[in-house]
């Protein structure tokens, strides 16, 4: 294992750290680098306890568990922050401009308040986890899936409008790609080094034509993780089309493929076979990545089909 160092694109110039030190809380909360410290050791200690053992057959599965019980604890975290802001939009609703009122009001607004710095520390944690199962392994992981009384505003209420505004602009932002997006579906036998090289000079292409651009993907294996890890390198915005297969059966890549043209890409980048001699003879193309060139195609979007590199 490589010694831990904090990765530029885990940095937030101690944002963290600036949110709790604001909630005036008794305790004091970890620092952001106790926490990607801590969960850089949770993945360290795992793989190196289960390397050369019968249970590294199932490292993936067990990395990627420890992981994803991270994620799924910050969403649960969430929902209930989420639940104290719909207590503070009804108490502002209805406030009646008691003392009472008002002390429930702070109340609650603080209980949002250290539900969301609680689930960014454990997003902190996961999300160095993830680092390190990524430098360790190679593999990128990814998540599955009233009127008032009176005239006048207490210090609660204009700290819970802060607070409710601030949070709606949060998660809008989170939802929106923010810029133009960039859509990419490769063969899942496209990971050699010649396929990385190309898929890598497609997407450094496309960003240098939109700056601000959004990779969507399906997050299959192969290529398409390339390009993932590409986005992670590049501090690019992911967004991932998963295909549900037991929603839709064998045809879940072609309908994940209409997410993706919904998404009204500014460019469609295809990988439909390895560029690799030895691994595309005789192979069949990959069937979803020349779908959705062929709905782009239909829709008016621009598509560039990734090929060997001219001499």
């Amino acid at each position: 294992m490589q010694p831990f160092t904090t990765p530029a694109f885990l940095k937030s110039a101690s944002a963290f750290d600036d949110q709790t030190a604001a909630l005036g809380e008794v305790r004091p909360h970890p620092t952001e680098e106790s926490l990607l410290q801590l969960g850089h050791a949770l993945m360290t200690e795992l793989l190196d306890v289960i390397a050369d053992t019968a249970l590294e057959d199932y490292q993936t599965i067990l990395g990627e568990a420890l992981i994803g019980a991270f994620h799924s604890a910050a969403g649960r975290i969430e929902r209930d922050a989420d639940r104290a802001r719909d207590t503070m939009r009804a108490l502002d609703r209805d406030f009646d401009g008691s003392e009472a009122a008002d002390v429930e009001l702070q109340e609650a607004t603080a209980k949002a308040r250290a539900g969301d710095a609680a689930a960014r520390a454990t997003e902190l944690i996961r999300d160095a986890a993830a680092h390190g199962w990524t430098v360790s392994t190679g593999e990128v992981w990814t998540a599955w899936r009233g009127s008032r009384r009176g005239g006048y505003l207490t210090a609660a209420q204009l700290e819970a409008k802060h607070a409710i505004r601030s949070i709606r602009a949060r998660k809008s932002g989170e939802a929106d790609p923010g810029g133009p997006v960039i859509a990419f579906r490769g063969a899942p036998s496209a990971d050699t080094a010649e396929d990385a090289g190309r898929i890598f000079d497609a997407l450094n292409w496309a960003l240098a034509q939109w700056p601000d651009m959004a990779l969507a993907t399906t997050g299959a294996k192969g290529s398409e993780k390339l390009a993932i890890k590409w986005s992670q390198q590049k501090g690019v915005k992911l967004i991932l089309a998963r295909a549900d297969f037991d929603a839709h059966g064998k045809a879940a890549p072609f309908r994940a493929n209409d997410d993706l043209i919904a998404l009204e890409p500014a460019c469609c980048l295809t990988l439909a076979h390895s560029l690799d001699q030895g691994r595309c003879a005789g192979g069949r193309p990959f069937g979803p990545a020349m779908n959705l060139g062929q709905k782009a195609i239909e829709h008016g979007v621009r598509h560039v089909a990734i090929r060997v590199r001219s001499a």
